[in-house]
Parts: structure tokens; sequence; C-alpha cells
């Protein structure tokens, strides 16, 4: 009994999918028409064609599998008269989706949507916080002026296809074992489309649309960060022949503060006050972004202290209100002292028992916006 299976080239557990694929490769190359003058094409085509009777079919599969060959000795004509195997299988072997249910029928539209477009945007930290308006300039496909998207000259207009008749596609008579076949092949003189320009525009050599430069007008919303896109919906570029234009996306850049760190909707920002500042109190002036802000320090205040101004952060996205701002404190502790000036620190050491102070370990930490340091870093 012959090994189908063998002849397919495919194991025993191979699925129909895999048997159909097999069978689809090997009949295709062995083909009288595609072999040529191979002596031992037609044989193999036969052998070929005799397994995917029985192995394309689940009963006479199963009754091989048993140790029976269904097949008849003429090579086996199945019940549906094709050994097992549909038109449709042997259409799509040899002439592909032209010929098949899938195949495109009608002139396809010149009018093409357009391609969607990607710009950058750099922002700095102020236009993040509260928004801002930008006019941005872009290099694009538009309407051709001359045209307005028709492709033809002036006073002329596009011309039915004189091949395929406004059609879109051509019938083709290939040959095949079956005989003659006729398939739908796309129209080579109009490309599909049906139509043809006998006098395309002369600015847009038929195209519909041309290059320009243009501005486009932006809202951008508080809270964007870097990353963040816009859409700016029908923005794009045109299509050929006044195709719906596609959509252009602004990808945000926040550009880095000299000064303020942000993290989140929060910002962070270190002030240096002096060691006498730091230990009596003070109230000191900070510029922020929204102006002149006062920050109370209370008597006592320690290195990397933290004073929270509500709301002065940045806008949050979408849903109204602002981050806060965190005012990281620097004591700066005096390294060029005058003989008053060291003679008074003395006096304050005596008068606190701190002439010779005992060292007293403390617990290792890390301030608030030194981790913020490192996050921004990358350590």
């Amino acid at each position: 009994m012959t090994d189908y299976y063998e002849v397919l080239g495919v194991p025993r557990d191979a699925t129909p999918e895999q048997i159909k694929k097999a069978y689809r490769k090997l009949a295709r190359e062995n083909h009288p028409d595609v072999a040529g003058e191979d002596p031992g094409a037609e044989e193999r085509f036969k052998a070929v064609s005799r397994a995917y009777e029985v192995l394309g079919n689940a009963d006479k599969r199963r009754q091989y599998d048993l140790g029976s060959d269904p097949s008849s000795p003429s090579g086996g004509m199945g019940g549906d008269g094709m050994g097992g195997f549909g038109f449709q299988d042997i259409f799509e072997t040899f002439f592909g989706a032209a010929s098949g249910a899938g195949a495109q029928r009608g002139p396809v539209p010149r009018a093409r949507r357009g391609q969607d477009a990607l710009v950058r945007l750099d922002l700095d930290l102020a236009d993040v916080t509260f928004g801002t308006h930008r006019e941005i300039p872009v290099d694009t496909a538009v309407t051709c002026p001359t045209c307005s998207g028709t492709c033809c000259r002036p006073g002329t207009s596009p011309r039915t296809c004189e091949v395929c008749h406004g059609r879109g596609m051509v019938q083709r008579v290939a040959r095949s074992f079956l005989g003659q076949v006729m398939t739908n092949q796309p129209c080579a003189a109009c490309r599909g489309f049906g139509t043809t320009i006998p006098e395309p525009c002369p600015e847009c050599s038929g195209e519909g649309r041309v290059r320009s430069r243009r501005t486009l007008g932006v809202d951008v919303p508080a809270g964007v960060d870097t990353g963040t896109r816009i859409k700016l919906t029908g923005q794009g570029e045109v299509g050929p022949a006044g195709g719906p234009a596609g959509d252009v996306y602004l990808e945000v850049r926040e550009r880095r503060h000299e000064l303020f760190a942000r993290d989140g909707d929060d910002l962070h920002v270190t002030m240096s006050v002096p060691m006498t500042a730091a230990a009596l109190g003070t109230v000191l002036t900070l510029e922020t972004l929204d102006g002149p802000q006062e920050v109370d320090l209370r008597p006592g205040t320690q290195p990397e202290q933290v004073v929270t101004l509500k709301g002065l952060g940045v806008g949050h996205l979408h849903v109204g209100g602002r981050g806060d701002l965190h005012v990281h404190v620097d004591v700066a502790v005096p390294t060029a002292l005058d003989d008053e000036q060291t003679e008074l620190l003395r006096r304050l050491a005596t008068l606190r028992g701190e002439e010779r102070p005992e060292a007293r370990l403390a617990a290792s930490h890390q301030g608030v916006f030194g981790k913020l340091r490192d996050k921004l870093a990358g350590r």
C-alpha cells in the first residue's frame, strides 16, 4: 500500500492545514505546465493528487490509517468528482486570489487617505505647568490649488478606460490541467482605477496634491510630559487625488529647567539659607514660576527640611488643579570667619555647652530631594 504521508512529505499526525499546504506546494511544482520537459512530473502530480484525495478527506484518511486504501485503482475520484479536493483548492493553488471568491471586483478608488505625521514639540517647564498655545510650521502634502484634487488639467476630466471599460479589471485566459480558466486581473492600462487621466494637471503631475509649508495652531494643555502625544485629527497629509487627510501627532519633549525638578505634577527646588536664618527662623522670598512667593522658615529649621507650597506645581492634565512646590532647605555653614565672628560663635558654643561636643551617631538617611536627584540621574 502506498505511503501517502511520505508522498506529501508530512508526518502521520499532520493537521489538515499542513496536508493541504504540502499538496498545494507539490501540485504546483509538478504540474505539467510548470515542470516543462520533466518526464516524471506528470506521474508525481498524479501521485500527489491521489495522496491528497485520501488524506484530504477525513473519512478516507480514517480508513487509510486503519490499514485500507479507499482510493480506486484508477487514482480515485471521490464523491465530489475531484478526488476529495474541490475547485476552490485548485484555483487557489494555481491562480491565487485573482480567480477565487475573494478576488477584487470593480475599480479601486483613485482617492486614498493621506499619511499621518509625527512632529516633535519642545516645551519649557512653564509651558507644561500652565499650558500654552503654539504655532507649528509643518511641511506636508496639501490639495493641489490648480486642479483641486481632480488630478486633471483645468477644463478636462478623467476618461473611462478603453481597455477595461471602467471595470478596473480585465479577464485573462490561463491554461491549467483543467483546461482554459478565466481569471480577473487589475487592468494595466488604468492600474485598476477604471479611468485614465488624459491630460494630467501640470502643477501636481496628476497626483492631485502638492508639497507645501503651512502653520498649525495647537493649544497645549497643562500637565503634558515628555512622551505625551497630542493628536490633531485631519491635519496630516492630504491623500492622493484629493483623498482625506491623515492626522498629525505632536510628541512633547520637556526641556530641563536649571532650578526646578519635576516629579509627576510636583516641583522640587533647593533653597540655600544662612545658618543663622535657619537657627533663628525667618521669612524669605523665593522666585517661582508664579512669581515671588514667601517661604516661612521656623526657628531651628534643619538641613534638608522641606517646606511645601500648595498648588504651585504643574497643572493636572485633564482634571484641573495643580501639584505642589516642595522647597528643600540647604543650610549654608560659613567657611570664612573673621576674629569677631569666630569669637561670637565660641561664646555661643560655651553658652550651649558645646565647646567639646560628643559625637552622636544618627541613622543614615537620604533626603527627599537627594532621592529625587538620584532618580532623575538614573542612579
